[in-house]
């Protein structure tokens, strides 16, 4: 299990919870707006899963969870090993996933593995390669959604509300997926690292809370557990 950085406490990254947040190096998307550009590539590799659980072993009892981000957790082979080790320490465990490998979803909810999941879902199904480089399907991260939909595991899904998405791109996403218990619009924030070719659509002007709000009260019939 490769791991680059590590967050000590966090009050917001598990709900509910005081929590830790490790990243994996390493993912199968690129898109241009993301704000772990350094991880993508997947050789920024800093910790090992000893420190780690050294780590976690002096923190018994001022940490309740783990959240493991990344990058995509999902690429990791010993992604399932791993959550194993974190929870026989006493933990609860977040995944924050693209959802790319429901695979790999469907068998860390048969093991039960994670008490909770956060899957982005980026923008509508026809844009997925434009937003997240070839070969990003949204026909897997859709997938992975109605695997948890089915299952009595909490789960949230995320989308970035970046300049280019609008209103009726909003519509087809709410409609392209299940109802969800809890959907998160986030503001768009400019990434400090991106690609040359990406800098006129990276500076353009972000929605502000407001008309993300506006466009929340829009998609309530088909999502109506909206979150900001």
């Amino acid at each position: 299990m490769n791991l680059s950085g590590i967050i000590k406490s966090s009050l917001i990254d598990f709900p509910g919870l005081v929590s830790c947040v490790l990243f994996v190096p390493g993912c199968n998307y690129s898109c241009f707006y993301c704000h772990n550009r350094s991880l993508i590539d997947g050789s920024h590799i800093l910790l090992t899963p000893q420190s780690v659980k050294d780590f976690l072993e002096k923190r018994a009892g001022l940490l309740d969870g783990v959240v493991i981000s990344g990058g995509e957790p999902t690429l990791q082979e010993d992604l399932i090993p791993f959550i194993h080790m974190v929870r026989d320490l006493g933990y609860k465990v977040k995944l924050d996933t693209n959802g790319s490998h429901p695979e790999i979803i469907k068998a860390l909810l048969k093991w039960k593995l994670c008490d909770y999941y956060s899957v982005d879902y980026k923008a509508p199904a026809d844009q997925y390669p434009e937003i997240c480089g070839n070969g990003a399907n949204a026909m897997k991260v859709i997938e992975t959604i109605k695997l948890l939909t089915e299952s009595d595991v909490p789960f949230e899904v995320r989308t970035t509300v970046f300049p280019q998405l609008g209103k009726e791109d909003l519509l087809t996403m709410s409609k392209e997926i299940p109802v969800v218990p809890r959907y998160v619009l986030n503001r768009y924030k400019v990434p400090d690292k991106y690609l040359p070719q990406d800098e006129e659509r990276i500076r353009s002007k972000p929605y502000s809370q407001e008309e993300i709000k506006c466009m929340a009260d829009c998609i309530t019939a088909y999502q109506p557990n909206i979150a900001q």
